[in-house]
């Protein structure tokens, strides 16, 4: 197929013959997003049909098909009519500067709007699509993850199971580890294993010695024969749940900031270069080590907010994951930071 032109993509919201919204399927949007990543990678990037199909995992029939349905579907204009292009230059930005293997940026109303029910409705939907049978998944929490269960399509796997990745947190009404990892296990009707302890301990003997003596210590090996983890990402803002809530007190919140920590993942706590900081809080956590988490193959954030920024670029930096979920305030600023401090540093 020759190139003779390279116009751009608008947003094209009546996919399908005119079919009334309520009727579009989780596959036909997955289906969307597959045909515009395509004619990106095809005519803005000017890659030939053999490499988008090694870079989709999919076939070059498959290729020549999604670039015939775009532009039959008019998602294929000379003008970029909307934000949609945009999210996806940044996607495929993402996944050239941190090695992803895809990106998912959601558009914002405003730069400042609360991402977190776009973010958790993409989530949802990217799920939907990724789950199958016979898989292990360890799931983290927060508000990003809870949202997405609303967005997620009922289908029972077979030979499932669900892992917790990260111990209870009593003080917290909502979005409990141990609640988002029981509901999302039940739209699967998959076996969920839950992690019966505090998230943070007192001392660093109590972790040992339930993870020894408690039986805990199968769940950290459970991890380690993952499929995938589902993960979000956190910062150290007062407002934060854990630190709104008192889980974690003020000042410890303080002094991990003071030795340079601007998120954490499962209460591991590293600075933006994506370095764990030094801290005796993590002595105590009873959570999956972040070397465990680094070893899944197929490794999901879904995290955003242009307050998280920071924080989002530490935690690509520390658990290089192969998804990225975010909403494109945050994703502008992750790419501007990142440019910002040079080189990434050495994997």
């Amino acid at each position: 197929m020759s190139k003779k032109t390279k116009p751009a993509m608008g947003e094209d919201t009546a996919i399908g013959n005119g079919a009334p919204a309520a009727e579009r399927n989780l596959g036909n949007a997955r289906n969307r997003r597959m045909r515009l990543r395509a004619a990106w990678m095809y005519f803005i990037e000017e890659m030939t049909q053999n490499e988008i199909a090694q870079h989709l995992g999919v076939g070059r029939v498959t290729v020549v098909r999604l670039l015939s349905d775009a532009r039959e579907r008019r998602e294929i204009k000379f003008s970029i009519e909307s934000g949609l292009p945009e999210c996806v230059g940044l996607e495929r930005e993402l996944e050239q500067r941190f090695g992803l293997s895809e990106a998912v940026v959601v558009p914002l109303v405003a730069t400042e709007a609360d991402a977190t029910k776009s973010i958790g409705a993409s989530t949802g939907l990217y799920l939907s699509n990724f789950v199958r049978s016979g898989m292990k998944i360890g799931v983290g929490w927060g508000r990003t993850l809870w949202e997405s269960l609303r967005y997620i399509q009922e289908s029972p796997m077979s030979d499932m199971s669900v892992v917790s990745l990260l111990g209870g947190i009593t003080r917290v009404k909502h979005f409990n580890p141990s609640e988002f990892s029981w509901r999302f296990s039940n739209l699967f009707q998959a076996e969920c294993y839950l992690m019966p302890a505090p998230a943070i301990v007192d001392t660093p003997q109590t972790r040992q010695s339930l993870i020894e003596h408690c039986g805990l210590g199968e769940g950290f090996e459970r991890a380690k024969s993952l499929d995938a983890v589902l993960l979000s990402v956190g910062n150290l803002a007062p407002s934060g749940t854990a630190y709104r809530d008192g889980f974690v007190a003020d000042h410890l919140r303080r002094s991990m900031i003071e030795q340079g920590a601007v998120g954490e993942v499962l209460f591991h706590y590293f600075d933006a270069q994506g370095r764990l900081v030094e801290h005796p809080i993590h002595d105590c956590v009873m959570a999956a080590p972040v070397s465990t988490l680094q070893r899944v193959p197929q490794r999901i954030v879904a995290s955003g907010g242009l307050h998280k920024a920071e924080a989002m670029l530490g935690a690509l930096r520390l658990v290089k994951p192969t998804v990225l979920i975010t909403d494109e305030a945050a994703a502008t600023r992750i790419i501007e930071l990142d440019r910002g401090t040079g080189a990434r540093p050495k994997s």
